[in-house]
């Protein structure tokens, strides 16, 4: 049965959209969902800090798929500028519509010009996209890997959803996108853009929810497996490793395991399928070394 979606504007409470977000397998608990129904009512900007593979992401993607909007994806990265966020000119198409208008014997230098800055030759970036789609879910991932001043920039353009592209004008949305900005805090995010938005720090999920989220997202698991690789996870976290599991992880442990056939988790079947939670061979070495997945 396909899911219904619903405007933003409809969403009474938080618990009706924690029951949204469970409808499409995101669990949340009270106080994520009460973070991402203030942002909807308040029309602010969501920021979502935590370790790697919490969730946040997979929050805005689900959030998107609750209001039957597109979720379009600005991803971070160090020497983001504002032209690779906001639009850019085809120069490509400027060219052949330059030469295709010289064939036709047109010499008139302003009008040419004037044409090469139309709006059709403007390649909208993730910013000026979610400025013109209602509705949409804009995703800033990553914030805390863009530099300061793209971080600068991002707060102007998250003040008044507006930007102004010199050749064309001012673009305005006429019902700002919903926003969801995220970091993994590899560095102090300014509190100037914090203020701006709603803020919620997210943890990695309680064994109970861990369990659930299992459960529910890969059918065919059974209590005793999702427990096992619950209570794995957590012991993993614990261990001081250089990356620990997020959710993504453990689903991908449960699904490895589940394609084996099992039902339940010993520690020889957890060393043998250890590569599809930990990714970095000193955090296997240790985990093997330590006996990280011996119950005590």
């Amino acid at each position: 049965m396909p899911h219904r979606t619903t405007r933003s504007s409809d969403v009474g409470s938080p618990a009706e959209l924690a029951a949204l977000l469970g409808e499409r397998g995101y669990l949340a608990d009270d106080g994520l969902t009460t973070a991402c129904y203030l942002a909807l009512r308040m029309g602010r900007p969501l920021f979502l800090e935590g370790e790697a593979g919490v969730g946040k992401t997979e929050l805005a993607k689900t959030l998107a798929a609750v209001l039957g909007a597109p979720l379009i994806r600005l991803q971070c990265y160090e020497g983001l500028d504002a032209s690779q966020a906001l639009y850019d000119w085809d120069f490509a198409r400027q060219l052949l519509h330059l030469k295709a208008a010289e064939a036709t014997g047109a010499t008139d230098a302003a009008t040419l010009e004037g044409e090469l800055y139309d709006r059709r030759f403007l390649i909208a970036r993730p910013l000026l996209r979610a400025l013109e789609t209602q509705p949409s879910v804009l995703l800033v991932d990553e914030i805390d890997r863009a530099d300061d001043e793209f971080e600068a920039f991002l707060l102007e353009v998250l003040s008044d959803f507006t930007i102004s592209v010199p050749e064309l004008g001012t673009i305005s949305a006429p019902v700002p996108p919903v926003v969801v900005v995220t970091s993994n805090r590899t560095r102090d995010v300014h509190d100037a853009l914090k203020r701006r938005c709603l803020y919620h720090w997210l943890e990695h999920p309680s064994f109970e929810r861990e369990v659930a989220i299992l459960l529910r997202r890969l059918p065919g698991c059974t209590e005793t497996l999702a427990a096992d690789v619950a209570d794995a996870a957590r012991r993993l976290r614990g261990a001081g490793l250089v990356k620990p599991p997020g959710v993504a992880e453990t689903l991908d442990w449960a699904e490895a395991l589940l394609t084996l056939g099992a039902r339940d988790l010993d520690p020889g079947l957890a060393a043998a399928t250890l590569g599809a939670v930990l990714k970095y061979r000193e955090d296997q070495q240790a985990v093997l070394r330590d006996g990280v997945l011996h119950r005590a």
